[in-house]
């Protein structure tokens, strides 16, 4: 499942046939280069195709071969019940979007234009990783992202040390202790806990060198 916020794609190895709280897998990198460059254009295409600012894409990797099948979900799930160690991404990257878009008063387009997308799948001349590279232009372009990656390194530069500062915090650490209370049963909650703490406690020791910016 890939989460994709503006221009920026988060790749989670999802098991849908899990319980909530483990359907995301801790796992990072589990993918080649390609393959993670092939989802990340596709997830940012369909956004780009419907004019979504905020969606999640659902692929199944079989035998090598990547293919969408989910990828309507323009509310997508981002609790920290869910997400765990995945959520301080997607919350960095709703704040660092929405402050681009306020900031710069970015209006969302209201007009599909989508014969620019037929265009290019109607090339006899391109091969499909040669369409996707083309289309990937038509999302650089919707999504700004030279305008957004220049306001980000000017404005926000200090911005992934913040977010590691609060997310090892204590008034974190109460937010996650609430949100384990208000989720599981009673006796579940020391058990869930002490769960969420460890993963969190393996995502700050990944992520230190944030600190350090």
């Amino acid at each position: 499942r890939s989460l994709t916020v503006g221009p920026q794609t988060r790749i989670m190895k999802y098991r849908p046939e899990r319980p909530m709280h483990e359907r995301y897998d801790t796992v990072e990198n589990f993918l080649t280069s390609a393959q993670n460059t092939e989802i990340t254009q596709i997830s940012q295409l369909v956004n780009t195709f419907f004019r979504w600012e905020f969606n999640s894409c659902e692929s199944i990797l079989k035998d090598g071969v990547i293919s969408p099948i989910d990828y309507a979900n323009a509310c997508p799930d981002v609790a920290i019940i869910s997400l765990h160690v995945h959520f301080p991404w997607a919350m960095l990257s709703l704040l660092k979007w929405s402050l681009f878009c306020a900031t710069t008063g970015r209006k969302m387009a209201i007009d599909l234009e989508q014969r620019r997308f037929f265009t290019v799948g109607d090339r006899t001349d391109l091969n499909y990783t040669q369409k996707l590279t083309e289309y990937q232009k038509l999302t650089d372009e919707y999504f700004e992202v030279s305008r957004f990656n220049e306001f980000c390194a000017k404005n926000l530069s200090h911005l992934d040390e913040v977010a590691f500062e609060y997310f090892t915090s204590s008034d974190f650490d109460t937010h996650l202790i609430r949100s384990v209370a208000e989720t599981f049963r009673p006796h579940e909650h020391d058990y869930f806990i002490s769960a969420y703490r460890h993963m969190f406690s393996q995502w700050a020791a990944a992520h230190s060198a944030a600190a350090t910016v």
